[in-house]
Order: structure tokens, then sequence, then C-alpha cells
């Protein structure tokens, strides 16, 4: 997909990644699947970096399902040995499907029981094809389209019950807060919205766990870190006024206090990247 390095700090040292759009069918619950697979040689390990989206994420692992809440800060993870996963980044419209308090689930993870998921994705990750040498990533399309099913089979929109107005709200909400960059404060995307900030308040508290100005300022960090990162040339200052930072002082305390890290710092990093 386009643009599916966002979010990861440092790509180079990606296990086989890939995204894969949601259906029609639970695009208002789902923004994309993503699919990592590895096989880390003994006694070695992949730390993965992330500043992840301001959101919830269900996950299908070989051990369990998870419920991943939203992070306040940059996070990694130790890859080793032979693994995958499959993840479905939720819209906020979904989150209540599977907990009333996302607030309560920042930067922490939540064991589910959900065996009849964890079957299906596993089956489809895991069950060789007839000509393993042609499978072509099937086996990753599998895993999305039983994850699908498993969420039309739950999700009571699929029955032609509609979404409630707040829901769908609180999905347009993330979609003008996490790619509009006119939006730099919660009043305008109130505005865009035609709703008080206070209203958008209640409803990120309730659907997302952030609050708006986090949302807003997560979108700023991830495109600073991309620009930052993809184009090794552009001036760091520039790159603070065109996302709508006061000066480069700004961006750089921004990315001291939420990555650990300053911008020239993580330009030199990705470019001697370590293996």
């Amino acid at each position: 997909m386009e643009g599916s390095f966002k979010g990861i700090l440092y790509p180079a040292r990606l296990p086989t990644f890939h995204r894969i759009p949601a259906p029609d069918s639970v695009a208002h619950l789902v923004q994309w699947f993503w699919i990592p697979e590895w096989d880390i040689e003994a006694g070695r390990s992949s730390r993965q970096h992330l500043i992840a989206y301001p959101a919830s994420n269900l996950v299908v692992q070989p051990g369990d399902v998870i419920l991943s809440g939203p992070t306040t800060r940059a996070a990694y993870r130790d890859l080793t040995g032979a693994g995958w996963a499959v993840g479905a980044l939720l819209r906020p419209a979904a989150v209540p499907l599977f907990t009333n308090d996302p607030g309560a689930l920042r930067d922490k993870e939540l064991a589910l029981a959900l065996p009849d998921l964890h079957a299906a994705v596993s089956a489809a990750m895991t069950t060789p094809p007839d000509d393993a040498t042609h499978d072509g990533g099937a086996h990753r399309e599998r895993a999305a389209e039983a994850f699908v099913e498993w969420l039309v089979s739950l999700d009571p929109a699929s029955s032609n019950v509609a979404l409630s107005e707040e829901a769908l709200l609180a999905n347009r909400m993330m979609e003008v807060m996490g790619s509009d960059p006119d939006v730099l404060m919660i009043e305008d995307a109130a505005s865009q919205l035609a709703v008080s900030p206070r209203t958008l308040q209640r409803i990120a508290k309730k659907y997302i766990g952030l609050s708006p100005s986090a949302l807003i300022r997560r979108r700023r960090l991830q495109d600073a870190a991309e620009r930052t990162r993809s184009d090794p040339t552009a001036d760091l200052a520039a790159i603070a006024v065109e996302l709508g930072y006061a000066d480069h002082a700004h961006l750089t305390n921004d990315f001291q206090k939420y990555l650990g890290f300053t911008p020239s710092n993580y330009r030199r990093s990705v470019g001697g990247d370590p293996d």
C-alpha cells in the first residue's frame, strides 16, 4: 500500500511486512490489516521501533489474540525465532465491540478469549498451500479474509443495522485529524465537522482513549519522521514550518519528548541503520 511505512521508524529493519486494505464490508470498522512475518537466526533479534497510529489494534498471534490499546509514545518490540502476526488497525467505531474504556488500555495489551478468530486466522497462516512455491502471499490474503468473515459475523452493522451517528462522527474525526495537514488545533477539526470542541473531546475519550490534541500531534510526528527519513537533504527547519510547528526547536522538543531522540539524531541513525 502507498505510505505503508508511515509510523515505522526503521523500515530497513523490518521483516516481511504487508498491509492489506479493509474491504467495504468492514471498512467502517478497520482501516487496514497488517501482517509481519519473520524468521530470525538463532541467537539474534530484530528490534522494531514504531510510532503507532493513535488507535487500538486487534492482533492474532500464534499463541493468543490481544487487544492493543492506543499508545502515547514510541514503542518497540524485539522479534526472535520464527513467527507472524495478523493485526487489524481498528477504526473508532469498532472499539466499543471490544472495550468500554479504551483509555484504560493506553500503552497496554489485553488478552482476549476469541478462539474462533484465532483458529480461523492461524489456519490460514500455517496451512501449506497445494503448491507452496506458488503461494505468492495467498496465505496472507486468506488470513485477512478469515478476519473479515469473523468481524462480519460479530458486527451488528453487517446486518444492515446502521452505526450510530456518534460512531460515524468518531470515524470522521479520526480521518480529519489523521490526514488533514491544515488541522493543527482541535478548533480546526471542530469547524470542519460542524461540532463543538467539547463534543470532539467526549468522542475521543469514548472511542479512542486519547485526546484530540494527541491525535493531531501523532499525525504531525509521523509525517515529520517520514519526511526526515525519506528526504535526507531536506532542511529540518523547513520541515517544521511545513508541518505547522512554530520553529525547528518545537519540532525537536516533540521528537525528544515522544520519540526519545532529536530529528538530527534520527536522520543519522537511519542513514547508518545497523542490522
